[in-house]
């Protein structure tokens, strides 16, 4: 019926909950650095779910969240760890690609620390350049204001690499980013620089569906791949917080999750997955779901 593209579900989060350690402000970047074969086998399970695409363990490689922890002149060789991983593990499959994940500078799911979009495009085109040659796309990931999109979105079609943009919208009302702008204000911006898709993830699965139909209205292939949390916490959105400061469901089993997301596919996305806290079980009962739905994943 709908040729589907599956995507991976929790990298980070799951990288660090199998190492087993106490989480650092690094979140999953210092797994890299002490057991990266770690990130392996995460990319590894979800093909084998079904997924075929692996996002690169580099969302939270920016040159700002590393200093603060001294290892900034780090920064290229943790981006080569990633993609490393993450390609190792699409060879041990056999087949799959490998999206180059950009996270916001500053923090997740603090549009006030956005920075200029002038500014920010240099930044984020120092980790591009990293990327060329070695991923089949750029993804853009928990993207919660529009100038947070603007900055992103200008340095990643400069690459000439595909790419793709996902936003973040508030957990009860998907009609709006975190920032509180409507989600329909990014028209004008998608219009001017064409990304090639547009999604929605590192929400809550409920709120995802408010959201899709103006997706739709971009023109854009579209999508979504919520997360796992009950909320995103206050004490989160301090400065250099870890993930002991967020919770995961309990309520969100692999069926549940694949109810929400075979409903945006009834909604025409045709590209979905998970975020945080959506591990690689659940990808594989929505893997099943899809097929058994008459769909193609692709």
């Amino acid at each position: 019926m709908t040729e589907i593209t599956l995507l991976d579900g929790s990298v980070g989060q799951e990288i660090v909950t199998r190492y087993g350690k106490p989480p650092t402000n690094l979140w999953s970047t210092s797994v890299m650095m002490e057991a990266p074969e770690v990130v392996r086998t995460v990319h590894l399970d979800h093909f084998k779910a079904g997924a075929t695409i692996a996002t690169a363990n580099t969302y939270a490689l920016h040159r700002d969240r590393l200093v603060r922890n001294g290892i900034e002149d780090r920064i290229e060789s943790l981006i080569a760890t990633a993609l490393d991983e993450a390609d190792a593990a699409r060879k041990a499959h056999g087949s799959g690609r490998v999206a180059g994940a950009l996270g916001p500078l500053g923090a997740s799911y603090r549009p006030d620390l956005a920075t200029d979009p002038a500014e920010a495009v240099p930044l984020f085109a120092e980790v591009i350049a990293e990327m060329k040659g070695k991923v089949d796309l750029l993804l853009i990931e928990t993207v919660a204001g529009l100038a947070q999109a603007e900055g992103a979105l200008i340095a990643a079609l400069a690459s000439g690499l595909p790419t793709w943009l996902s936003v973040t919208v508030d957990d009860e009302d998907g009609t709006r980013l975190r920032s509180g702008e409507a989600l329909s204000g990014l028209a004008p911006l998608l219009k001017l620089l064409a990304p090639e898709a547009v999604l929605l993830n590192c929400s809550r699965p409920e709120a995802i569906a408010a959201g899709l139909p103006i997706l739709a209205s971009f023109g854009l292939p579209f999508g979504a791949y919520a997360n796992g949390f009950t909320k995103i916490s206050a004490e989160f959105l301090k400065a250099a917080p870890t993930v002991d400061a967020l919770e995961a469901r309990k309520d969100l089993g692999p069926e549940d999750y694949a109810d929400f997301a075979m409903g945006w596919i009834g909604q025409g996305a045709t590209i979905v997955g998970g975020c945080c806290e959506v591990s690689p079980a659940h990808i594989e009962a929505l893997a099943r779901r899809i097929r058994a739905a008459g769909h193609t994943i692709v």
